[in-house]
């Protein structure tokens, strides 16, 4: 029931914040598409990291908690991850709406991750599943 709760009050944040997204570009491809999300995501732009996402209620609860995540960041931490460069290691086509993005950003050179970045009625979006570890 509080998963629920907080999924409705994260689509009602999200539904007010979409007068935002006029400000935003559209992704012309899918690696600009996961760069934009990266970015904002790093800067801790999360209303521009969130025009980026593929809306469905497994993401909406993990971009619930990436956002958990990044408030608990101290200072230092984050001003790191805002001066982070993005580093591509492998864009990889599984299909014409599918692409794997492999990266890792200069803060935490260590750790790549690999998001999977979809199209759906030409617009790419970010499907933050992929980074589930099963």
């Amino acid at each position: 029931m509080k998963k629920l709760i907080a999924s409705f009050c994260l689509l009602a944040t999200l539904s007010c914040n979409s007068g935002d997204a006029a400000a935003y570009k559209k992704a012309e491809n899918a690696q600009d598409a996961g760069t934009q999300f990266i970015r904002a995501s790093l800067d801790g732009d999360y209303s521009k990291a969130s025009f980026y996402l593929l809306k469905d209620s497994t993401n909406l609860l993990l971009f619930e908690k990436q956002q958990a995540n990044y408030k608990q960041l101290s200072s230092k931490e984050k001003s790191q991850y805002k001066n982070a460069a993005i580093r591509p290691v492998a864009i990889t086509s599984e299909n014409d709406s599918t692409v794997q993005y492999n990266y890792y950003h200069t803060s935490n050179p260590s750790d790549t991750t690999t998001l999977r970045i979809v199209r759906q009625q030409d617009t790419w979006l970010v499907d933050l599943k992929s980074i589930i570890k099963m």
